[in-house]
C-alpha cells in the first residue's frame, strides 16, 4: 500500500510540472465559451458593419475548428467500426474506461491553435488579405514541411523521450496503451504549444515569403490532422503492395502500425509523418514493415468465447455506439439535446438497415483470456412488435447463431426481445430447428430472476406482479410461492394461471392468486413488473409502494412517493478488460442480468442449452455461481 500511494504522489508531482496542464482545465465542457469572442467577432461584422474583410480571419478560424474536429470525429467512427475493421486493428485489445477519460478533452488542442491564430492575424494584418489560391504556395508549404518541419518535430520529439522530459511531460501521451485518433490530440499543453510552431513554419512560412492563400492553409492544416489520425487510429488502411512496388514510400509516408510500434517501443519509430528521418536517425523499428505486412494481409480474426446477441432499443439510442459518439457511450444511455437534430438521419439509417442488413458486432472486452462480444441485430424495439417482421427477425438471429457455432463460440446470450416467447420461444425455435448445434443457446433469464429475487427483502410476504405468463413472471411467481410470500398476479387469463398454479407444489399453491384488475393490489406495497404501466396503472399503488421492473424499456417514473428499481443488472468482475461502453442505461462496468447470466453459463462450462421455461430449481444454482465468478448484483436486500 505505501508503494501504490508513493507512485500516487509521484504522478501528482509530474502532473504539477510547468505548462503540463491547460489553462483552462477546471473548466470542464464550459470551455467551449472560449470560441465565444470568435463567434461574436463574426456576427458583429455581418450585421452591424458594412463589410466584414477585416474581421474574415475570425470566421476562418472557426470553420477550420470544426472542420478538424470533424477530420478526428470521423476517423473515430471508422476506427470503432469492428464489424468493418476488425481483422486489420494492429492491437486486438479494446481500449477501457480509463483511456476514454485519460483522452475526454483531446480538443483543447483546437482551442489553443485558434487562440495562437488569432494572434497572428493581429500581429500579422496582411494574413487577413491572402488571395483564395496560389500554386507556388503548396510547393513552398510542402518544401518547408519536409526540410524544416519533419526534422524539428523529429527532434523535439526525441527529447520528450529523455529521461528527464518523459516523466515530466511526454508519458501523459503515452498512458493511452491502445491509440486512438482521438490520441493524437491528447497531450499537455508545452507539447502543444511546441506543436504550433511545426503546424506554423510551413503555413506562416508560406504566407511570408509571398505565395501563402487560404486554400494553402485550409489544405496543410487539415492534412495534418488528417495524418495524425491515420497514424494514431489502430487501424492498417495500406495494403502492402503499396510499399512494396515503390519501397520508397515506406521512408516517405508512414502508417498506422508504424506509429504503434511506437506506443510499444517508445525507442523506436519517433518521425511525424516521414520515417526518412527515422532511418537517418537510426531510430527506425526494423520490424515495422513485416508486421505491417502480417496485419494487412490478414484475413481471419481471433473467434470470440462468448456472445451477447443485442438488439437497438429506439432511434435515440441507436445513436449510443462507439463508432458514433465514443465519450457519449462510454457513460449510460440517456437522451440528451444534442441527439435531437441527428434523429432523423438515425431513424433513417435504421430504417435503411431494414432493407438489407447483417448481423453487427459493435464491442468487446476481455476476461480470464476469454473474449467477448457484443453483436447487435440490425432491429429496432418497435419492429419486433410488427407482425410480418417476426420471420426476417428470426432469420438474423439465427443466421448469427450459425455464425456463432461455425466460429466455434461457446455460447450465444440473446438480449431481451431476441428471446421474445412470442418472437421464438425464449430460443426453442432454433435449439429444436439445429439439433447439433455446437454452441449453447441461452436466454439468461434464470439469472435475471435470482437477481430480481434476491433484490426483494425476506421479510416481505405479499407481492404483486405483472407479465406473471411471461418466462420471468412464471418462475419469480412459482420461487416467490415456494417461499411463502403471498404473490397477486395480474393476468387475464384464468387458464394461464391455473396452469402456473398447478405447477406449484401443492402446500403453495394457496399462495398464488389472480387479480384481473391493477386496483387489485392497491394494498401492497412490492410491485413487479413485467410488462408496461401507464401513470393511471402506477397510481392504484399505495404511497411507499417500490417497484421492480423487467420490462424494456423500463416503466417511466411518474410517483414521487413511491422507489423505482432500474432494469435486474450484475457488475462484471474486475478482472475484465476493454470494456469501455455502457450498456443502454447501464453503469459502467454494469450488464443486463440476461448478459451476466450468459457470462456465467461460459464460465462454468455446462453443456446445456437454456431456452424456453425458467427451470426454478436452477435459479439458486445459478445465482450462486454467478457470486462465486465474481460478479456482484448491484442491490441485494438478503
Amino acid at each position: 500500500m505505501e508503494k501504490q500511494n508513493e507512485g500516487s504522489d509521484c504522478l501528482l508531482r509530474k502532473k504539477d510540472a510547468a505548462l503540463f496542464a491547460w489553462p483552462w482545465e477546471n473548466l470542464g465542457n464550459y470551455k467551449y465559451l472560449l470560441y465565444g469572442p470568435f463567434l461574436a467577432k463574426v456576427i458583429y461584422s455581418m450585421y452591424w458593419k458594412e463589410n466584414m474583410e477585416e474581421d474574415i480571419w475570425c470566421l476562418h478560424i472557426l470553420i477550420l475548428c470544426a472542420l478538424r474536429g470533424l477530420v478526428h470525429q470521423l476517423w473515430s467512427t471508422y476506427s470503432n467500426m469492428l464489424y468493418l475493421v476488425r481483422t486489420r486493428r494492429v492491437s486486438q485489445e479494446g481500449i477501457g474506461f480509463e483511456q476514454i477519460d485519460n483522452e475526454w478533452h483531446w480538443d483543447n488542442f483546437l482551442i489553443l491553435q485558434a487562440i495562437v491564430g488569432s494572434f497572428a492575424y493581429l500581429n500579422f494584418p496582411s494574413l487577413a488579405n491572402l488571395p483564395v489560391w496560389d500554386v507556388r504556395g503548396f510547393i513552398s508549404c510542402l518544401i518547408l514541411h519536409i526540410g524544416i518541419s519533419e526534422p524539428l518535430y523529429y527532434w523535439i520529439h526525441r527529447i520528450l523521450h529523455s529521461p528527464h522530459l518523459f516523466p515530466l511531460y511526454h508519458w501523459h501521451h503515452h498512458e493511452s496503451k491502445i491509440t486512438h485518433p482521438f490520441t493524437a490530440g491528447n497531450a499537455t499543453f508545452l507539447e502543444h504549444l511546441l506543436l504550433c510552431v511545426v503546424v506554423g513554419i510551413p503555413t506562416l512560412g508560406t504566407a511570408f515569403i509571398g505565395y501563402g492563400s487560404i486554400s494553402v492553409m485550409y489544405s496543410y492544416i487539415l492534412a495534418f490532422d488528417f495524418l495524425r489520425c491515420l497514424g494514431h487510429s489502430n487501424v492498417e488502411i495500406f495494403p502492402h503492395s503499396f510499399y512494396q512496388h515503390v519501397p520508397l514510400l515506406r521512408y516517405i509516408i508512414y502508417c498506422p502500425t508504424y506509429h504503434s510500434l511506437h506506443h510499444q517501443d517508445m525507442k523506436t519509430n519517433f518521425c511525424l509523418f516521414m520515417p526518412l528521418y527515422d532511418l537517418l536517425g537510426n531510430t527506425l523499428n526494423t520490424a515495422s514493415w513485416n508486421l505491417q505486412k502480417e496485419i494487412s494481409s490478414r484475413t481471419n480474426e481471433r473467434a470470440p468465447d462468448f456472445v451477447f446477441l443485442v438488439h437497438i432499443v429506439d432511434i435515440m439510442a441507436s445513436m449510443h455506439t462507439p463508432f458514433l459518439f465514443r465519450s457519449f457511450s462510454s457513460v449510460p444511455f440517456s437522451t440528451r439535446l444534442f441527439l435531437l437534430p441527428i434523429w432523423p438521419f438515425a431513424f433513417l439509417i435504421v430504417l435503411s438497415m431494414w432493407l438489407k442488413s447483417k448481423v453487427l458486432l459493435i464491442s468487446s472486452y476481455n476476461i480470464r483470456g476469454r473474449l467477448n462480444q457484443s453483436w447487435v441485430v440490425p432491429r429496432a424495439g418497435f419492429q419486433y412488435f410488427l407482425p410480418f417482421a417476426a420471420e426476417g427477425i428470426n432469420n438474423l438471429i439465427e443466421e448469427a447463431i450459425l455464425r456463432a457455432d461455425r466460429l466455434g463460440v461457446k455460447v450465444i446470450s440473446l438480449a431481451a426481445l431476441n428471446k421474445n416467447e412470442a418472437l421464438n420461444g425464449g430460443g426453442t425455435l432454433f435449439v429444436n430447428k439445429h439439433p447439433n448445434l455446437k454452441v449453447r443457446v441461452v436466454h439468461g433469464n434464470t439469472l435475471t430472476a435470482a437477481v430480481i429475487l434476491n433484490e426483494i427483502p425476506r421479510d416481505v410476504n405479499e407481492v404483486f406482479l405483472t407479465g406473471a405468463t411471461s418466462k420471468l413472471g412464471r418462475a419469480i411467481a412459482l420461487y416467490l410461492a415456494r417461499r411463502r410470500v403471498r404473490v397477486l398476479m395480474l393476468t387475464q387469463s384464468t387458464e394461464r394461471f391455473m396452469k402456473i398454479q398447478r405447477e406449484a407444489p401443492a402446500d403453495c399453491q394457496k399462495f398464488l392468486v389472480q387479480v384481473s384488475k391493477y386496483q387489485g393490489a392497491k394494498q401492497c406495497k412490492t410491485w413487479i413488473l413485467g410488462k408496461w404501466a401507464t401513470p393511471r396503472e402506477q397510481s392504484w399503488a399505495p404511497s411507499g409502494t417500490h417497484f421492480y421492473q423487467f420490462v424494456v424499456p423500463p416503466v417511466i417514473p411518474f410517483r414521487r412517493d413511491c422507489t423505482y428499481g432500474k432494469l435486474a443488472a450484475m457488475r462484471l468482475p474486475k478482472d475484465v478488460t476493454g470494456l469501455g461502453t455502457c450498456e443502454y442505461t447501464m453503469g459502467r462496468g454494469v450488464v443486463h442480468a440476461c448478459h451476466a447470466g450468459g457470462l456465467v453459463h461460459h464460465l462454468e462450462g455446462w453443456t446445456h442449452h437454456e431456452v424456453g421455461a425458467i427451470d426454478v430449481d436452477q435459479i439458486d444454482v445459478v445465482w450462486e455461481a454467478a457470486l462465486k465468478h465474481g460478479l456482484k448484483p448491484l442491490y441485494n436486500s438478503r
